[in-house]
């Protein structure tokens, strides 16, 4: 069964919206910007970034929303506070897409989230994120309901058991440990975290489960598993790699991802398109099993298939 029985959380962050009955929203893409490695850095970090570069990924990507109906928000990297507060400033200028503020250290991730809040920006800024390894864990959460933090994103794993039954343990471990820092939050997204192609798999069974038990948005990063996949470049070149980087987003697009981690904003070209298609696949499947369209106009399979989604329309009314 595609549809699942328990009532879905709907979140809406920056007037985008997460969540729901498999095939009733598109899939939101999160690209990252300014990510080790990214080609908006010439040579080191500190030297600064190519500007007009970033402007025309983040151009490209809101291009791609508005031709796609897939939402497309920004993952912003940072290793400062300094780093955070010129990238923020530098998207928030150029694009309205919702972001997140990206860190490995947790000081920095704090004052780009404080910053969010200086700014006003916090209705569509969400926190990546809250770890079942973090060292500080109950201190981060207070930290970040104390700066107004929002909407938050959990990254539930646990070491000790890699199926999906892990990650609902740590999903569980996060929200204890939410409850007795006495924090609430408008939205909770789960990030199911995978490190291997394959293993998405494992990530689209966790987020059925957890969609099933809590109601949660889910999401995993595909883009771990197929970045990480060295090989497959030296057999078949760009090409062949990219066939099957985008592959693998459309599979979790299909399967219980209400959000894919895409991997860096240069290849939106390539993963806009491709996780419209699944879109429009999805919300099919579904509309075979419930007799549902999608309610949004600028869903994938009614922007871009208006003639097929009029005749499933009339399909449901014949029947």
């Amino acid at each position: 069964m595609f549809h699942l029985k328990k009532n879905q959380i709907v979140c809406e962050i920056g007037g985008v919206r997460f969540g729901g009955q498999p095939g009733e929203y598109p899939t939101v893409i999160c690209s990252s910007i300014f990510q080790k490695g990214d080609r908006v850095f010439e040579g080191k970090r500190s030297r600064g970034f190519d500007e007009k570069r970033a402007e025309e990924m983040l151009t490209s990507q809101d291009r791609l929303v508005s031709e796609t109906g897939v939402p497309g928000m920004a993952d912003i990297v940072a290793n400062t506070g300094e780093e955070f507060r010129t990238y923020i400033d530098f998207v928030t200028s150029l694009s309205d897409m919702p972001f997140c503020v990206d860190a490995w250290k947790l000081k920095p991730k704090l004052e780009g989230a404080a910053y969010c809040a200086q700014k006003g920006l916090l209705d569509r800024m969400f926190y990546n994120s809250l770890t079942v390894w973090g060292e500080e864990l109950e201190a981060e959460i207070r930290e970040i309901q104390e700066i107004g933090v929002k909407h938050v994103l959990l990254v539930a794993y646990d070491m000790e058991d890699q199926m999906p039954s892990g990650r609902l343990k740590g999903v569980q471990r996060l929200l204890d440990t939410i409850e007795k820092a006495g924090a609430e939050f408008e939205s909770i997204l789960v990030d199911t975290s995978v490190m291997n192609g394959p293993a998405v798999a494992m990530c689209s069974v966790a987020n059925k489960m957890i969609k099933e038990k809590w109601g949660f948005p889910c999401a995993s990063a595909p883009s771990n598993g197929s970045y990480m996949w060295k090989a497959a470049r030296e057999m078949w070149g760009f090409k062949g790699w990219s066939a099957a980087d985008a592959a693998l987003e459309c599979l979790a697009a299909t399967l219980y991802h209400d959000m894919i981690f895409a991997g860096p904003m240069a290849g939106a070209p390539r993963i806009f398109p491709a996780v419209a298609m699944a879109d429009a696949y999805s919300a099919t499947l579904a509309f075979a099993e419930t007799g549902e369209l999608p309610p949004q106009g600028t869903h994938p399979l009614n922007k871009l298939f208006p003639d097929f989604a009029a005749q499933l329309k009339d399909t449901k009314g014949e029947n």
